[in-house]
């Protein structure tokens, strides 16, 4: 019989609902939950085709020691070992675990109550580091706590919201759709968007302001200053709850708007413009994500924002407050529980005695680290200087995603002894483990997860464990009770250790912390299992608390008045004559992280199927780089091949790349290689969105794009960017030589037997090459080659895949890379939720659809999760214009 479940998406920080439904057949289809209060049935693209991410193919089902299979016991106890006797013969700062916000709270749990409980070293971070951790550093200098103040309503309450380094739109869709609608209903809501990039958020703007790298905080001490000039502050507030004022007011007044306008990139008129804008309107919300954190001077950042709000009394009330969306869908969940190398479970400071005191007695801990641990990048020296003999890596793909990663990888490889526990067996991490563990996926999960507004929602299960795959918080647990701590380690379900978090957060609290669930604290399996998402603080005893924070004071520093900070405008890069372009990495719309999840669906391919850099057109021309062209990147760290897209969105002397694409995806993208490993001194996040490189043309003797039904192997080209296809896989390709054989090429790479012979041509004069491989009516495969990048129809040549070719005619239509008169071409994929190509779009404009509502009404472009909806009002624009001239 068809169950539905109600569970919790596993990507951004939004936490939206989800309702998983498993069918007879066992077939697995998601829609949003209408009634979960952080998306109400909405889902973006990544959300609505969680269902087709859900396939066994490529998952790690049981344990592996030095890559051969063997059973749970062999593998925890030779880690427990290994871990133990590193600690008795180098002392517990020798063993590291690295986390992740993939992790539910419940994981994270457990290995921070191991490592910093009973192991006794604070050797724990996470990958959240990489992305909030200079927001809580922010949080806890102004409020001497990590509290988000806001609640997602505020966007749709306030009069003007103010998003800097935040792409909503495509990191945080359903947070877009909800301020989208909110503006649609109240016009007279304004909108500002600071980015260097004109992204697709900036489509619902009032004011973009293209600001210059690293130029927030001067940005931000600069309204500071105007506000205190004018006389918009709110002087009781300041007088009541707060301290700092006159030297954070200081320190933003030494710049005047000229040499503001000189740190910022912005004219003083967009200057006075945004001060005046923020100045006259009550009701401001400021949002920021990882534009701001992602920074060398990322916590100033936050408190520069911070001060503002702070000097105005707009905070804790509705429509107004700072707000920092998180990236994963439990980073807060894994601050709650002490899961950064420099906090204790329930928001408790490891730097205070009290605290340390209180978390050791409630756990009946042995003693509890006294001190920080390493973080995500000092972690990784100590891993690579040897200070580091064992390391367990959980969920997260480092080699990907840490900053100088060809360093990282190069430091785990020569680390004596690695763990990795994750689903997917081959990922750039994996590779270079002593001990795989299998864990659960989404679908297969039981436990909780904290989004960007503090409300904890549950993931429940509706998939079987496959395989021999266990929970995150199980594979803890017995290797805690294998290194002699079995008193502790006595959880039996995540509801068990549910109700101990919520108890510690509650333990000797009495007020004096904002975290508290402790309402929680004897919840039973039933009742855990039918949790509904709530925010935080549920005191025990309590009805529901108040949603919002500081309206009214109340900070945790010691004397309950909240710091305004002064900061200081960092320096700015220097010209670098051998690295003049500045790099910016970022995330796409419909990729997530290093796409262990998003890359197993074809659809979510189909948007942005390769690694690209964003280029000024100016910029472009004066490289030698053409639309389309392939670009290597270079810094002092590492290089990476990535595909050219000439675009005045992109601010001159700057560039764009995802961080998504791997080695498994593509030949050479790992971009956080260039990366170098500089971290903000207080947060120690590191600085991605700031870094020197240098860009010039690849110069390919030939130029490829394939499809195959079979996923190509041991790809031979000097550069490749595979995804996924309906029916199949695609690839584009470059090589350095033309190839003396291509048929043997073919055959190699696409596994295609000796007696399938291929149809096609090849043309001297164009140097163009054609070759399609049949069995049957069914492609199994064809190679398009040219000496310039291939004009190709590429979503048609895909969908060949799926088509039956039962005559020689079609079979050549083929080899031509594009459908014939009597066959439109949908063209590059703009609507990601229902498939949607340009041409389509470009097609319905010309049959006079002017307006996104009458494109979603002919082809329900724009009508599921509206993240294309900006690309789909360029393209009208653009066909309007074009017509008119």
């Amino acid at each position: 019989m068809a169950q539905e479940v109600k569970t919790t998406c596993p990507y951004c920080g939004v936490g939206c609902g989800v309702i998983a439904r498993v069918g007879d057949d066992g077939a697995v289809s998601v829609k949003g939950d209408p009634e979960h209060p952080a998306n109400f049935g909405r889902l973006c693209s990544k959300g609505s085709a969680l269902a087709e991410t859900l396939d066994l193919d490529g998952r790690l089902l049981h344990p592996e020691i030095g890559g051969r299979r063997a059973g749970w016991s062999e593998a925890l106890d030779l880690v427990a070992e290994r871990f133990s006797r590193s600690i008795a013969e180098h002392g517990p700062d020798s063993v590291a675990f690295y986390v992740s916000g993939q992790l539910l709270t419940e994981d994270y749990y457990i290995a921070n109550k191991l490592m910093k409980g009973f192991i006794g070293s604070a050797n724990i971070d996470t990958n959240s580091r990489l992305c909030m951790s200079s927001s809580v550093a922010g949080h806890r200098r102004a409020f001497g706590s990590d509290t988000v103040p806001g609640a997602y309503e505020d966007l749709e309450l306030a009069e003007l919201v103010v998003l800097t380094g935040s792409n909503l739109a495509w990191c945080h869709p359903v947070l877009y759709q909800r301020l989208s609608a909110a503006k649609a209903n109240r016009p007279e809501m304004k909108i500002v968007v600071i980015d260097p990039r004109r992204t697709m958020t900036a489509d619902i703007a009032d004011m973009h302001l293209a600001i210059a790298p690293d130029g927030d905080v001067a940005l931000f001490n600069g309204l500071l200053a105007h506000l205190a000039a004018s006389g918009a502050v709110d002087r009781n507030y300041i007088s009541n709850y707060t301290s700092g004022f006159d030297e954070a007011v200081a320190a933003a007044s030494r710049l005047d708007l000229p040499a503001l306008s000189t740190a910022t990139g912005l004219t003083v008129a967009q200057l006075r413009a945004f001060f005046r804008l923020f100045e006259t309107t009550e009701k401001v919300v400021t949002c920021y994500s990882q534009g701001v954190n992602q920074s060398a001077a990322g916590t100033d950042k936050v408190n520069a924002i911070i001060n503002c709000h702070l000097a105005t009394g707009r905070i804790g009330r509705p429509g107004m407050g700072p707000f920092s969306l998180t990236g994963q869908p439990n980073a807060m969940g894994g601050r709650e529980v002490g899961g950064l190398a420099n906090m204790l479970a329930a928001h408790m400071d490891i730097e205070k005695s009290l605290h340390r005191d209180q978390v050791r007695r409630f756990w009946g801990a042995p003693s509890v680290a006294s001190k920080p641990g390493l973080k995500a990048v000092d972690m990784f020296r100590a891993v690579a200087d040897g200070r580091i003999k064992a390391l367990w890596i959980m969920a997260t793909n480092p080699v990907v995603s840490m900053p100088d990663a060809d360093a990282v990888e190069a430091a785990i490889k020569a680390c004596p002894f690695v763990v990795v526990s994750d689903i997917v067996r081959d990922t750039d991490t994996a590779r270079h483990a002593h001990v795989l563990l299998p864990s659960l996926g989404w679908g297969e999960k039981d436990g909780t997860v904290t989004n960007s507004e503090r409300r904890i929602s549950r993931q429940r299960p509706f998939l079987a464990a496959p395989g021999e795959a266990r929970p995150d918080w199980w594979q803890l647990a017995e290797v805690g009770r294998r290194m002699g701590f079995a008193a502790a380690f006595t959880h039996g379900s995540p509801a068990v250790i549910f109700a101990e978090h919520a108890a510690l957060s509650g333990f000797e609290n009495e007020g004096r912390r904002d975290f508290d669930i402790s309402a929680h604290a004897e919840i039973d399996g039933p009742a855990y299992d039918g949790l509904r998402p709530f925010q935080w603080p549920q005191p025990q005893g309590s009805a529901p608390q108040k949603k919002r924070f500081f309206a009214e004071g109340a900070f945790y520093h010691p004397d309950g008045r909240a710091r305004l900070v002064a900061v200081e405008v960092p320096r700015p890069r220097s010209a670098n004559d051998a690295f003049p372009f500045t790099l910016n990495t970022g995330r796409v719309r419909d990729h997530w992280h290093t796409m262990t999840r998003t890359g197993k669906s074809a659809r979510l391919s189909g948007h942005l199927a390769e690694p690209f850099v964003e280029i000024h057109p100016r910029d472009a021309q004066g490289a030698g780089i053409s639309d389309a062209d392939l670009v290597t990147l270079e810094s002092p760290h590492g290089a990476a091949i990535v595909r050219a897209l000439v675009t005045d969105r992109q601010a001159e002397g700057n560039l764009f790349v995802p961080m998504h694409w791997n080695d498994q995806f593509a030949s050479k993208a790992r971009i956080d290689a260039l990366v170098a490993p500089v971290t903000d001194p207080v947060s120690g996040q590191p600085a991605s969105k700031n870094m020197p490189v240098r860009a010039s043309r690849f110069a390919a003797a030939a130029y490829g794009f394939a499809v195959s039904a079979r996923k190509p192997r041991e790809l031979d080209a000097a550069y490749w960017a595979l995804a996924r296809a309906e029916g199949g896989w695609r690839v584009e390709l470059a090589f350095a030589e033309t190839n003396a054989d291509w048929l043997d090429w073919c055959r190699k790479t696409f596994a295609i037997a000796a007696g399938i012979e291929p149809i096609g041509y090849t043309d001297r004069t164009s140097g163009e090459l054609r070759l399609a491989f049949f069995e049957g009516d069914r492609l199994l495969a064809t190679l398009f080659l040219s000496p310039r990048p291939v004009a190709v129809a590429r979503s048609w040549a895909v969908s060949q895949l799926g088509a039956s070719h039962h005559n020689l005619a079609k079979r050549f239509a083929v080899t031509a890379g594009r459908p014939g008169a009597d066959t439109p071409d949908p063209g590059a994929t703009v609507c990601s939720c229902f498939s949607v190509g340009v041409n389509q779009i470009t097609a319905a404009v010309r049959d006079g659809c002017h307006s996104v509502e009458a494109v979603g009404e002919r082809l329900s472009a724009g009508t599921n999760c509206g993240s294309c909806r900006a690309e789909i009002r360029g393209i009208i624009n653009g066909c309007l214009t074009l017509a008119a001239e």
